[in-house]
Formats: C-alpha cells, structure tokens, sequence
C-alpha cells in the first residue's frame, strides 16, 4: 500500500536537501523524478529497493549501500522489511522538485 514516509531533515536549502527518511513495512514512495536534483540515498536501517525506468532497473540496498538517480529518471523506493526501513536521501545541486508519476509500484 503506498504510504508517506516519516522524514527527519537535516539540511534543506534551496539547493540541497539531505532527510533521514523512515518507510513503514508496506510503504513505498511514488513513482516520480526531479528536474534537477540527483538523488544519492544510503540505507541506513532494513532493506530498501529502489526501482528504476527507462532502463528498467530494480536495485536493492541493505545498510552501507548507495545508489544515485541521476535527473529525470523515473524512480520509487520500496520497504522490503517486515520492520520499518530508514535511508539517508541527499539531493542536489540545483532547485528541488518532485514530478509525481500517475501509477505506484
């Protein structure tokens, strides 16, 4: 079931946010890209995956793992958990946005 995410920000300014982002068992973020802001997210707690479009891409992240989702590239991140998953997200350089895709995971 989609969900929110709790969120705890650590720096938001115009050009770069970094957020310790908690996901419920169940919760996933919708599909969605940025303009232009990459996205570099490290799992901090549990497993995540983050699934990827345009390749088709699915990869998954247990504590220590990093990914980065250049601009324009569809995404979601999912909990695999049982338990609540926590990723710190940092994104940057450039004006932040969240273009929300019509589907979920």
């Amino acid at each position: 079931m989609p969900g929110q995410s709790k969120e705890e920000a650590i720096i938001i300014t115009p050009e770069v946010r970094v957020r310790i982002l908690t996901l419920e068992k169940d919760n996933v973020i919708k599909w969605h890209y940025h303009t232009n802001v990459t996205d570099n997210t490290f799992c901090l707690e549990g497993k995540i995956e983050v699934r990827l479009q345009e390749p088709e891409e699915s990869l998954t992240l247990s504590p220590g793992d990093h990914c980065e989702v250049k601009p324009h590239r569809i995404h979601t991140v999912i909990n695999l958990n049982e338990t609540p998953s926590k990723y710190l997200l940092v994104q940057g350089v450039g004006e932040y946005d969240f273009v929300e895709m019509g589907k979920n995971p």
